[in-house]
């Protein structure tokens, strides 16, 4: 186990207390040589579960000819990369970078520029929501509509709103005639797994279309499969104007992409935007690999059936049980929110040997890689329900 307190790394992170050495499939070791059933998938990211072959075979290869040249020179890889996400999306042309973080950082730069040096006008404000979550640079932890990201970081720039999420009543009088563009998530993700509902979603494109407004969809979480589609905003029959990738794109590997529609390429010119180590022919490799893999093995539709199936057992596992409130999500992103804070539960899930974490205070999240066997998931299912099942007979007897 490691030591923080002899530590050379600032306390960022309240780290479990497991020191992870070995992953493959829906495995990890521990140093002690512990084996755990895995439905964290580094936080949405080793979506084919750890170490892929497709996606080693393609690294390695790529490892022996090319790792990095800068953005000053033509990569290859990059227009592969970006021929396979826009060709099966909405989008037109990407931007790559390394993070989601960065990703949405793009997405907000690129919305304001194109209102200012295409549009010629000065709006600059992005309507965002309450509980969403997109990122830690000082721009994207402002955007996000959670306080507790932000304490100690004064002054945060200008230029957001947070409106309720899925209250269709209220949302246009948060339009002002400083508002560029609304950004949301299809499923707040990190602030509880909660599901847009589709009347809201439409208020939404009614509103930018009657506003002039972009339209950006933060897919960091739930793109590439994670939801039952490839990205989440197809469930919803919408198009947005622009969208964001990261985690699963390369499979643990760093990648993030910003994705727009034609119109917005005047607005990024070049020496308007850039990234050092964005989209590098070892990144891109990856997620080449990765992409190529969901399409071709029809992953989506195969997380959509096991989340519908995961969702069945969980309900009918844990009905009846007081700490349950609710159980919802898509695909294989599932959140179960509890009637108390979720730390003990974790834990006591964790110490029967399965990893999963939360969503906010009172949500269990649940995020099995898309190749998971259904064996593995009925082991997972059986730990969560036998766990709180002893936790509220607890509860029940004192």
């Amino acid at each position: 186990m490691g030591d923080q307190l002899n530590s050379a790394l600032f306390p960022t992170y309240a780290r479990y207390p497991f020191t992870l050495v070995k992953g493959e499939g829906s495995r990890l070791w521990d140093d002690t040589g512990k084996e755990y059933l895995d439905f964290v998938s580094g936080l949405a990211v080793t979506s084919l579960g750890h170490s892929p072959q497709a996606v080693k075979e393609k690294l390695v290869a790529q490892l022996d000819q090319l790792w990095h040249v800068s953005n000053l020179f033509q990569i290859p890889n990059q227009e592969v990369l970006a021929r396979l996400l826009t060709e099966n999306s909405v989008a037109d042309a990407v931007f790559f970078c390394n993070s989601g973080a960065e990703a949405n950082e793009a997405a907000i730069k690129l919305a304001r520029r194109y209102n200012q040096k295409v549009l010629g006008n000065d709006r600059y404000e992005i309507i965002t929501f309450q509980q969403s979550f997109h990122g830690r640079t000082l721009a994207t932890l402002t955007a996000t509509g959670q306080d507790k990201v932000k304490e100690g970081f004064l002054p945060l720039p200008e230029g957001f709103v947070h409106a309720p999420y899925n209250d269709v009543a209220v949302l246009e009088g948060y339009i002002t005639d400083k508002t560029c563009a609304i950004m949301l998530e299809m499923i707040i993700a990190e602030g509880g797994v909660i599901p847009a509902q589709p009347d809201f979603v439409q208020e939404i494109v009614r509103l930018c279309k009657a506003h002039k407004l972009l339209l950006i969809v933060d897919e960091i979480q739930t793109g590439i499969g994670r939801t039952g589609k490839l990205f989440a905003y197809e469930h919803y029959g919408i198009e947005p104007d622009i969208f964001t990738l990261a985690k699963a794109l390369g499979s643990g590997f760093p990648i993030g992409a910003m994705l727009g529609k034609k119109k917005l390429i005047d607005a990024f010119t070049a020496g308007s935007h850039g990234s050092t180590f964005g989209g590098t022919p070892i990144a891109t490799a990856a997620a080449i690999a990765t992409v190529e893999t969901i399409l071709e093995q029809n992953l989506t539709e195969r997380a959509a059936e096991l989340g519908e199936y995961v969702l069945e057992q969980l309900r009918e596992g844990l009905k009846g049980n007081p700490l349950v409130k609710e159980i919802r999500g898509k695909g294989l992103l599932i959140g179960i929110e509890c009637t108390q804070t979720t730390a003990e539960l974790i834990a006591a899930i964790h110490q029967q040997g399965l990893f999963v974490v939360s969503a906010g205070p009172q949500v269990i999240r649940l995020l099995p890689n898309l190749l998971v066997t259904r064996e593995d998931l009925d082991r997972g299912i059986r730990i969560i329900c036998a766990v709180l099942a002893a936790r509220s007979a607890i509860l029940i007897n004192g």
